[in-house]
């Protein structure tokens, strides 16, 4: 079969790689699209060299069609449409016995950690599918993961009706939120620097301000930090009312200067938030089924397969333009 490989720090290589059948309780799936994240990029960028074998195949935002199922599964069969939940967790350490197996301290990363959906098939394990409704295309469903991570983070955050919602940061993980909060009753505000970003939210109907500037903005009931920037982290403490919350998304490799004494000052509730639960999937599936998204607009371009290369580089080059970049892999677009 066909898979575009991470070869190294800017390379992505289509090539021949040897297929294989499912094992037990698992599922072969011929992949549809496949979306591009920012954990992908800082692969391809060569940041996470450590974690992956190169070259590997990497990607997990996925939709696809089960091509075969292994030993023991049931409850599956070949054409049902799916896309997975590519959290492995090991169910055996203090987090998981507790419930929390998504947070699992072993946890293993589909795509990252193993073999990714950038290829013709990929070889899942059948506990992480979810089923795709007949009305969604495979390439909407490709956006399912990160709008169950949008899912998670505003439950996380407990918007309400009537909240005054904002989100720090108007990438595709943000934009994402902003809809799901809008969809639970929020008010909401995108603060964002990039004028392309600042224009595409007010033309989703959102109110955005450059987070330069943020004299005019309302103090949140529930703020979403998902620009992982220094000045977001300040900002976040600084436009929380009182008792109200905050909810860090963004991933801080490093740490950064927060306002320790605003926690204290305003008694704000601060949660973490990552990944998904399968609840989240589903959510996330019930929201994309429903059509009250305008989930067709984050996708900025398609490419083929056999252009991974050329699909990276184009948001590599940071013009700050592009919102999701999916790669066609199965040639179909339903």
């Amino acid at each position: 079969m066909k898979a575009a490989l991470y070869q190294g720090a800017g390379t992505m290589v289509c090539s021949e790689v040897p297929g294989s059948h499912p094992g037990e309780n698992e599922v072969r799936i011929r992949v549809g699209s496949c979306g591009i994240c920012g954990t992908d990029l800082h692969i391809f960028l060569g940041h996470m060299d450590k974690r992956v074998s190169i070259p590997q195949s990497i990607g997990h935002e996925m939709s696809g069609v089960i091509a075969e199922v292994g030993p023991g599964v049931t409850g599956w069969k070949p054409g049902d449409r799916v896309t997975v939940r590519p959290l492995d967790n090991c169910g055996e350490c203090p987090t998981c016995k507790r419930g929390f197996t998504w947070i699992c301290e072993k946890l293993k990363f589909l795509g990252i950690d193993t073999p990714g959906a950038f290829a013709e098939y990929w070889t899942v394990p059948a506990r992480l599918l979810h089923r795709i409704p007949d009305n969604l295309t495979l390439e909407t469903a490709a956006l399912i993961e990160p709008l169950a991570v949008a899912c998670h983070d505003v439950r996380r955050g407990g918007v309400k009706p009537g909240d005054h919602v904002i989100v720090s940061g108007g990438g595709p993980i943000g934009m994402l939120i902003a809809m799901v909060a809008k969809m639970a009753g929020g008010n909401v505000t995108l603060l964002e620097v990039n004028p392309s970003r600042l224009e595409f939210a007010r033309k989703l109907g959102f109110q955005a301000v450059d987070a330069r500037d943020t004299s005019a903005v309302a103090p949140a009931d529930v703020f979403f930090e998902v620009s992982g920037s220094k000045p977001g982290a300040l900002a976040m403490t600084a436009l929380t009312r009182p008792r109200g919350t905050i909810v860090v998304v963004a991933i801080f490799p490093e740490p950064v200067p927060v306002d320790l004494h605003k926690y204290f000052w305003k008694e704000l509730n601060v949660f973490g938030a990552r990944v998904y639960e399968a609840e989240d999937f589903d959510r996330a599936i019930a929201l994309a089924a429903s059509g009250k998204l305008p989930l067709d607009k984050i996708i900025t371009k398609v490419f083929p397969l056999e252009q991974a290369q050329e699909a990276f580089s184009f948001l590599a080059s940071g013009s700050g333009d592009a919102m999701k970049v999916l790669i066609r892999i199965s040639g179909e677009e339903k």
